[in-house]
């Protein structure tokens, strides 16, 4: 194997290693980097195992991940029945509650469709309802991003392996 092969291989299985970390970390665009890894991956084999087709799957699976992943908090709030301002404070919050780790991460979706909820002067009930609905969301959220990830690195394998 030359060096330059061996070396796209290292930042495959680096890339890789980061997005499945980043499935559960908000900080790190997990699927994208599981993407960025595998295509990583088939370059360093001249795409001859895995080609246009499966690379084209992986795209779209990581953009259905991480668009699920965006959208599933904001989601869950107006299935909870979020004003429009407290969809919107949950996914500022969001935004905000990754820059405090995991806590920011769990409370920030929450808080936001709170505060959206209250300053619209709702009551304390119908805003804790929009703040779990956006829970909801979030976990529902990462959830099907952890899947996404996972489908990709076992679509990927299985199309090299076999």
């Amino acid at each position: 194997m030359e060096a330059f092969t061996v070396v796209l291989w290292m930042l495959a299985i680096v890339l890789v290693a980061l997005g499945v970390v980043g499935l559960v970390l908000p900080v790190i665009p997990g699927p994208m980097m599981i993407l960025a890894g595998l295509v990583m991956a088939a370059w360093a084999e001249g795409f001859v195992y895995v080609g246009g087709v499966t690379i084209a799957v992986l795209v779209l699976l990581a953009l259905l991940a991480t668009g699920v992943d965006v959208l599933a908090g904001v989601l869950g709030a107006q299935r909870f029945g979020a004003s429009r301002t407290a969809m919107i404070g949950a996914a500022a919050g969001g935004v905000v509650g990754m820059f405090f780790g995991i806590p920011g991460i769990i409370l920030g979706p929450f808080i936001g469709a709170v505060a959206g909820e209250l300053s619209q002067r709702k009551g304390l009930r119908a805003s804790g309802l929009s703040g779990i609905g956006a829970w909801v969301g979030l976990v529902a959220g990462a959830v099907a991003k952890v899947a996404g990830g996972f489908a990709m690195i076992g679509i990927f394998l299985m199309v090299r392996l076999l």
